[in-house]
C-alpha cells in the first residue's frame, strides 16, 4: 500500500550522516516496561536506527487474543504486525496516514518544540472472539539531541475510557501535552471516498486475504477484485498523497 511504503521510507531514511545518536536504548526499554506495568498497556518501542522493535504484552493483549509474552519480545521490524493485524482495516489506513502527517508536521516546527507533541487515536481492534472494541493508541517520537534524527517511536495501546458496549467513532489527533491543545484532528471518512464494494474489498485486504480468496468469498472474478484494488489505490493516492498531507497541516 503506497501510504505505508511512504511512511516506511520517511521513518527509516533518517540514518544520520556523521554524528551518531547516543541515546541509551536500555533507558527507553525501561521506560516502555514501566508504561506497560503502570498503565496495563501493550507497548511497542521501535528503534528506527536499528530497524527493530521491542514489544511488551499486558492484560489487554490477552483480551485481544494476542500471544504476546509478559517479558519483552524483540522483532526485526519497526511494525508490530501481530498487533496491527487486529486493527479495523479502515482505522489501520487512517493510522498510517495520520502518523505520516505527524512526522511531516514535526518537520515544520522547531526541534525544541518536538517533545511535547504526540499522536492520540481511538481505534477499533478485534478481541479474542473477533468482535471490535475501542482501544486508545498514543504514539511519541523521540529525536536525538545530537543529530536531530528520529531515533525511537513509542506506541501505547490501552483500554478506551467509557467504552461500555457501544463502539465510538474513531478519532485521530495530534496533541500538545503542555498546553493541551489539539493541533490537528483528522476527519477524513474513507466511506465517503470509496464505494460500498470497494470498502468491502478493503476490509478483506486488511484482514490479509489474497485477491483469489476475496474473489471466492464474494463470488466475483479475480480480475474484478484486482480492478477494485486498483481503484482503491488510485482514490486513496489522490486523497492521501504527500502534497495532500502538506496542505492539510495547520
Amino acid at each position: 500500500m503506497e501510504i505505508l511504503e511512504t511512511l516506511n521510507q520517511a521513518l527509516l531514511n533518517n540514518s544520520p550522516n556523521g554524528k551518531g545518536c547516543h541515546l541509551d536504548i536500555n533507558t527507553y526499554q525501561q521506560m516502555a516496561l514501566m508504561y506497560s506495568r503502570i498503565e496495563n498497556a501493550m507497548v511497542v518501542l521501535s528503534d528506527m536506527q536499528a530497524g527493530k522493535s521491542f514489544i511488551y504484552g499486558s492484560a489487554l493483549s490477552r483480551r485481544l487474543g494476542l500471544s504476546l509474552a509478559d517479558h519483552p519480545t524483540e522483532i526485526d521490524s519497526i511494525w508490530e504486525e501481530e498487533i496491527i493485524s487486529r486493527i479495523h482495516p479502515e482505522d489501520r489506513l487512517k493510522k498510517y496516514v495520520h502518523e505520516l502527517r505527524f512526522f511531516t508536521y514535526l518537520q515544520t516546527i522547531q526541534f525544541s518544540e518536538h517533545a511535547p507533541c504526540y499522536v492520540s487515536s481511538r481505534i477499533r481492534m478485534k478481541d479474542s472472539i473477533a468482535e471490535y472494541m475501542n482501544v486508545r493508541h498514543r504514539m511519541f517520537y523521540v529525536y536525538s539531541p545530537v543529530n536531530h534524527h528520529l531515533r525511537f517511536a513509542l506506541c501505547l495501546y490501552h483500554m478506551e475510557n467509557h467504552m461500555k458496549d457501544k463502539l465510538q467513532n474513531p478519532e485521530f489527533l495530534i496533541v500538545n501535552s503542555i498546553s493541551g491543545e489539539i493541533i490537528y484532528e483528522d476527519r477524513l471518512d474513507y466511506s465517503h471516498i470509496l464505494t460500498s464494494r470497494e470498502m468491502e474489498i478493503l476490509k478483506h485486504i486488511g484482514e490479509g486475504y489474497t485477491s483469489k480468496e476475496i474473489a471466492a468469498q464474494l463470488c466475483i472474478s479475480i480480475n474484478t477484485v484486482n480492478r477494485h484494488r486498483q481503484n482503491i489505490l488510485e482514490k486513496l493516492r489522490v486523497k492521501n498523497s504527500i502534497k495532500a498531507v502538506y496542505t492539510q497541516l495547520p
